[in-house]
């Protein structure tokens, strides 16, 4: 398995340093770290072997190599593989976020109220974040594997680049009118982060429309 690291996390860093959200910064990615080892776990059970793992400005990326007996099984098992590995990452983070809120509940200390918060948060924000449903975020992923198991193949990459690019839309439309508000650059790297996943993807479905076209002219 490869490691690579992604320079624009030493951006991302330097930011948020001249932000003062350096501190939340750090506890986001490690937690969106333990978010990945999430996937990775599941992965591994699932029996798929892990091809690469990239750290980046949101944590890390792991990808798969699927055995080649798993593309001669049904599709229909393949998908639901898939999705559950996609839902890993936010399970995690909310398990870890309803330990915390059991802790409190009952009654046992934490002497620091603030740590307590911030991992409630947190993990919270990092679970809901990727489910949001613009591919390739997990979201978009289970996404994808529900409309493969209902419509196939061509149809579920056409309808969840559709879901993605319309939830992109309206979700900048949101972030921006609270950008005027808390002018939080959080927001605004977040958001740019989530154009540059769509653009890339917008990509890849362009090229997988000119293939599908030189394949049906043959």
């Amino acid at each position: 398995m490869s490691i690579k690291i992604d320079l624009k996390i030493f951006l991302f860093l330097f930011l948020f340093l001249l932000t003062s959200q350096i501190e939340i910064y750090i506890v986001l990615m490690v937690f969106a770290i333990i978010h990945e080892l999430g996937h990775l776990l599941a992965g591994v059970l699932l029996k798929f072997k892990p091809n690469e793992m990239r750290l980046t400005p949101f944590g890390l990326q792991i990808s798969f190599d699927v055995d080649v007996q798993e593309y001669n099984k049904k599709n229909k098992e393949l998908a639901v593989k898939k999705a559950i590995i996609a839902l890993a990452g936010p399970i995690i983070n909310f398990l870890i976020a309803a330990v915390m809120i059991a802790v409190a509940k009952f009654g046992i200390s934490i002497q620091n109220i603030y740590v307590y918060q911030i991992i409630i948060y947190s993990n919270l924000v990092i679970g809901l974040f990727n489910l949001i449903t613009i591919y390739p975020m997990d979201g978009g992923r289970v996404l994808k594997e529900i409309l493969k198991l209902a419509f196939g193949n061509k149809k579920a990459y056409k309808y969840t680049y559709l879901v993605s690019k319309t939830v992109l839309i309206l979700l900048t439309a949101v972030a921006s009118i609270t950008i005027l508000y808390i002018h939080n650059i959080a927001v605004v790297l977040i958001l740019g982060y989530l154009w540059y996943l769509e653009v890339l993807e917008i990509r890849r479905y362009n090229r997988r429309k000119e293939i599908e076209r030189l394949v049906e002219g043959v």
